[in-house]
């Protein structure tokens, strides 16, 4: 498990932009009155959008704004892992180190990472790139796989291998354009490689082989016990 601990150097302040603040405003007003804390999440969500990160100064400008305890704030934010406690590169590499990942090829992915951006939670030197390694993102078929997160998303890359990662990396730090999903020209989405074998027989579809319902017969109910 990642560290928790907010990073020692914080900037001196925290101000959402025009058009965040407006969203804030926006999303407050879907809540009934005395109910408001429930924006904390998406409020700390949409100040890492805009930064990157959740610093301390976001925590407690988030909590002004919700009328609640910094501390509350604080333990919501240091519990989810989603949230990032100190600077990330422009392009943030999320490694899945869970069974499946790990049993197709993840230390590989994670010596690339090493080799390529540094130790985890390190942000280059060029703020491009930095790296972290995650539990289970839910694409175990097309293992091993990384997230990578920026200001305008968040992105699978799937099937890798550690040549195909280290392109890909090299690509992002580059500027250049990167195929989304999965980096197996053999595979469409999740199906198998190569064409589809199975349910493409247009009997299955075209209503052939569906049979006529059969009348049943109306019955007499059963008689009461006695």
């Amino acid at each position: 498990m990642a560290s928790r601990k907010p990073a020692k150097d914080q900037p001196a302040s925290f101000e959402w932009t025009a058009g965040n603040k407006a969203w804030c405003e926006a999303q407050i007003k879907k809540y009934p009155e005395g109910r408001e804390n429930s924006c904390v999440i998406p409020f700390l969500w949409r100040g890492q959008k805009q930064e990157g990160w959740t610093s301390i100064p976001m925590m407690e400008a988030i909590a002004r704004q919700l009328d609640m305890p910094y501390i509350r704030v604080y333990e919501v934010t240091t519990f989810y892992t989603m949230f990032n406690l100190a600077p990330v590169g422009e392009h943030f590499v999320q490694l899945c180190g869970t069974t499946p990942c790990m049993l197709r090829g993840s230390s590989e992915l994670r010596e690339v990472a090493k080799k390529v951006i540094g130790p985890e939670n390190h942000v280059s030197d060029d703020g491009k790139l930095s790296w972290l390694e995650v539990e289970c993102l839910g694409a175990c078929c097309n293992a091993p796989m990384v997230q990578i997160s920026t200001n305008e998303g968040d992105h699978y890359y799937e099937d890798l291998t550690p040549e195909k990662f280290e392109d890909l990396l090299g690509k992002l730090r580059r500027g250049e354009a990167v195929k989304t999903g999965t980096q197996n020209a053999q595979r469409h989405t999740s199906d198998p490689e190569g064409d589809n074998t199975t349910l493409n027989d247009p009997a299955l579809y075209d209503g052939s082989r569906a049979e006529p319902l059969k009348e049943i017969p109306n019955s007499a109910p059963p008689a009461p016990a006695e």
